[in-house]
């Protein structure tokens, strides 16, 4: 919810460029690549696992509550170091076999994957927490209207580019894939054993991406091969009504969640209990050692 709107936009504005030379991002969503957000959903999940994974081991407390200082830093850092492996091997039971082998198209794994993270959150979110029972009354921390504004702004931001700004006026220049010959080609290898082929360059002249194109160089003439600092130009959107609405679909879709997710699911009071229950730990402790 807070990666798709982002990722539309910004390619559409040359914030940055995909180019189909690989076979691992050349089926597109409005120009994003399907494995965009494979991948995001993958290394996201594969976070969260580890995360949660190396506090049930080394902290020995409950799922929210805090433990030491050095305990939480060694379970950060393992997550963010496991994260990523854990993300790469999450390609290899669904998108590889199905892409590669079968040639199916990137929607049909990402959608394949969303469905089975899906029921997971779903089957989750029907599970009972007996420890915590609701309170009556929810009172939300501070913190909660905080990340809320962040979303806010987050979308608005996103929103207002379609309203106010046109992709034609986008000029982007920076470090590129490198322009080059149009028949030369590098393995691929993938995390499923298999070899794959890619274009070694940006052919200039055969390209299928109708976001950006080389007419605000002089004579509307492509960067000479080699060139791997270049300008890229804008182009119209074919209808910034449709970026337009879906900003706004993703902006509403995804406050409803993250509305639901702060301020109606008791969330800060499971929070705040399991805090002040590793405050009190500690103080005994503290008092303990004193004696």
């Amino acid at each position: 919810m807070v990666d798709t709107a982002y990722d539309i936009i910004s390619v559409n504005f040359l914030h940055w460029t995909w180019h189909d030379t690989d076979p691992n991002i050349y089926d597109r969503f409005y120009w994003v690549p399907w494995n965009s957000f494979y991948f995001h959903a993958c290394f996201a999940a594969s976070f969260t696992f580890w995360f949660h994974f190396t506090r049930r081991v080394i902290c020995k407390t409950e799922k929210w509550e805090a433990d030491t200082f050095p305990k939480e830093i060694i379970c950060t850092l393992l997550a963010g170091f496991l994260g990523t492996p854990g993300g790469i091997l999450m390609f290899i039971p669904i998108y590889h076999p199905l892409h590669d082998i079968f040639k199916l198209h990137s929607e049909v794994t990402f959608f394949f994957l969303f469905s089975i993270f899906l029921l997971i959150i779903w089957t989750g979110d029907r599970m009972a927490r007996m420890n915590h029972p609701k309170p009556t009354k929810m009172k939300v921390h501070w913190s909660s209207w905080i990340l809320y504004l962040h979303l806010i702004v987050h979308y608005a931001s996103f929103i207002a580019f379609t309203l106010y700004f046109k992709p034609e006026n986008e000029i982007a220049i920076g470090l590129a894939e490198p322009i080059g010959s149009c028949d030369k080609h590098v393995p691929v290898q993938t995390a499923f054993g298999l070899i794959l082929k890619k274009r070694k360059y940006l052919c200039a002249t055969d390209y299928d991406e109708k976001y950006f194109n080389w007419d605000c160089l002089p004579v509307k003439k492509p960067p000479p091969h080699g060139s791997i600092w270049y300008t890229a130009c804008g182009v119209p959107a074919p209808n910034m009504v449709e970026f337009s609405a879906i900003a706004i679909c993703f902006a509403i879709v995804g406050l409803v969640i993250y509305g639901n997710l702060h301020f109606n699911s008791f969330g800060d009071d499971v929070f705040k209990a399991s805090t002040k229950k590793s405050s009190s730990s500690y103080d005994n402790l503290t008092k303990k050692k004193n004696k």
